[in-house]
């Protein structure tokens, strides 16, 4: 089964690229036409990549790694950081800070400086023994690193893949994760070049529909992931200790939300087998009734032909008894003018 459809694709608007003057060469094969100037994506080709990409990111997470998401552009802040944070994966969604990924030690320490920052109380002026400045010098430094680090705040390592959204203007965690040796997985417009991406998907990368659906994409493979690590955890070890590392509340969510869909889904399928057997045992019950009534029928119409032959023969009886009957009477009228005139005859005799 596809994890999008067509509809849901063009709906979207995934199949528009960028003018005809736009565009790189490299993108030919997944070029479908022109209209009105502009070139229209084969979504055919789409939809393969997207289950490609989806299968890829569903058996990294499953094996334990992460996939950082990328979109500093405007239309892909908000779903980058919704969808990220749905399934508990770093992302970046404001300025890409250089040496994120090839410097990342670095960038590690800024993070434990962040959550040091974040353990001080800004309100409690007497009891952090800080002046008023100095407590405002550090919640500026916070804030800033909040804004641009709060994405990866515990991301504790490089990521296994990254997940990019418009590629030219990623440029550098493009580079970096190449360099690294990191599986790309991005949106592929008409004016990218596909020799730098491992993943590619087809597809609209300004529009904001285009952007919130492959990503939520991205984000369901992530789950999905999830789900199948969790899966094996608990069929290798049932027997785990008491101490051992519990789920982070999202995680709980997304393991409770399946357990849902499938006892819905064992609930549905009872159903259905239920219907079966009834109709099933009616069908039985008819067929039985059935063979219990054509014998009964057979013998109510032979007795009605049997009632209908008896019928016949004494209507024919009562036909000949009428027939001798009137013959009788006609041969009474024939014989009583004979008699009177022997009657007759006798009379004149005697005179």
């Amino acid at each position: 089964m596809a994890v999008v459809t067509m509809r849901q694709l063009l709906e979207s608007g995934v199949h528009f690229g960028h003018q005809t003057r736009r565009w790189n060469p490299k993108m030919k094969r997944f070029i479908f036409t022109e209209r009105n100037g502009i070139y229209i994506v084969d979504l055919q080709q789409s939809l393969s990549y997207i289950d490609n990409a989806y299968d890829f990111v569903s058996q990294t997470v499953a094996h334990g790694g992460t996939i950082l998401f990328v979109g500093t552009k405007k239309q892909a802040q908000e779903p980058v950081a919704d969808q990220a944070a749905r399934v508990g994966m770093p992302y970046v969604n404001q300025r890409w800070l250089g040496g994120m990924l090839t410097n990342f030690s670095t960038v590690h320490k800024r993070l434990q400086r962040l959550k040091e920052l974040e353990q001080i109380d800004f309100d409690d002026v007497a009891g952090s023994n800080l002046t008023k400045k100095e407590l405002l010098v550090l919640r500026r430094e916070k804030d800033k690193l909040a804004k641009t680090l709060g994405g990866i705040r515990d991301m504790a390592k490089v990521p296994s893949a990254v997940w990019i959204v418009d590629t030219n203007k990623e440029h550098l965690a493009v580079n970096e994760a190449r360099k690294l040796g990191i599986p790309v997985v991005a949106i592929l417009d008409t004016n990218c070049d596909p020799d730098v991406v491992d993943y590619p998907i087809p597809g609209n990368d300004d529009a904001i529909r285009a952007v919130q659906l492959l990503t939520r994409v991205i984000a369901d493979a992530a789950a999905d992931g999830l789900l199948k690590r969790h899966s094996g955890r608990t069929a290798a070890a049932e027997g785990a200790p008491a101490d051992a590392e519990p789920l982070a509340e999202w995680e709980r969510e997304l393991l409770a939300g399946a357990e849902a869909d499938l006892a819905s889904t064992a609930v549905a399928a009872d159903a259905t087998e239920a219907v079966a057997e009834a109709t099933t045992e009616i069908a039985e019950e008819t067929a039985a009734a059935e063979v219990v009534a054509d014998p009964v029928a057979d013998e109510v119409v032979a007795e009605a032909l049997t009632d209908e032959v008896v019928a016949e023969a004494v209507t024919e009886d009562v036909a000949e008894v009428q027939a001798e009957a009137v013959e009788a009477e006609v041969a009474t009228e024939a014989a009583e003018p004979a008699a009177d005139e022997a009657a007759a005859e006798g009379d004149a005799d005697s005179k």
